[in-house]
This record gives C-alpha cells, structure tokens and sequence, in this order.
C-alpha cells in the first residue's frame, strides 16, 4: 500500500510560480511511474507529466516549456514546478502512483490563478 499526500498549492497571480510537492509512505517510490493529474471544475481529470522509474518524462502540450516534473527518491517525493502560472492552470492537482494494476492517488491539492 501507498499513501500519497501533495502539498504546495495555493493562490498564486498569472505569471507565477508554484511548487507541488507528492510525498509517500508504506512503500518506495523508485520503481513506480509517477504522474501529476488536475480537475478543473466541470472538467475530467487530465494528466499532466509524468515520470518513469528512469526518469523519462513527458507533459501534456499546453504546459510544455512551463511545468517539469521531477523525483527525489531519498526524499520519496516528486514534484511538479509550475511557472508562467495562466489562469486557465486553475484546478485540483492530484499526484498518482502506478505500478502494474494498482494506481495509488493522493487527496489532491488546489491551485488557483487569478488573473
């Protein structure tokens, strides 16, 4: 079992920077491929980046060149740094731990961009 928890969310004006954090317990998280996903209100939750166990990454195109994510298996946390904040980035941000058929998620954190 994998318990997720994010932290680093807040209100931030457009043009800005945030820095999520995705921190676990119960089991590493080396071997796992770890992804950032976000729910805008009305909207289906959508997948961000991610980032495999060798550290391959990939973003969905409209944060590409404004997100990276990245992983501190000592710290048994991944992050997501946000910059050039838009207001359109305003969603609940969940972080996701899949290996094989399990996915693990966390409770999410909101980010919200005023503009």
């Amino acid at each position: 079992q994998v318990q997720l928890v994010e932290s680093g969310g807040g209100l931030v004006q457009a043009g800005g920077s945030l820095r999520l954090s995705c921190t676990a317990s119960g089991r590493s998280l080396s071997n796992y491929v770890m992804g950032w996903y976000r729910q805008a209100p009305g909207k289906q939750r959508e997948l961000v980046a991610t980032i495999t166990s060798g550290d391959w990454t990939d973003y969905v195109d409209s944060v590409k060149g404004r997100f990276t994510i990245s992983r501190d298996n000592a710290k048994n946390t991944v992050y997501l740094q946000m910059t050039s904040l838009k207001p359109e980035d305003t969603a609940v941000y969940y972080c996701a731990a899949s290996g094989g058929v399990r996915r693990y998620w966390g409770q999410g954190t909101q980010v919200t961009v005023s503009s």
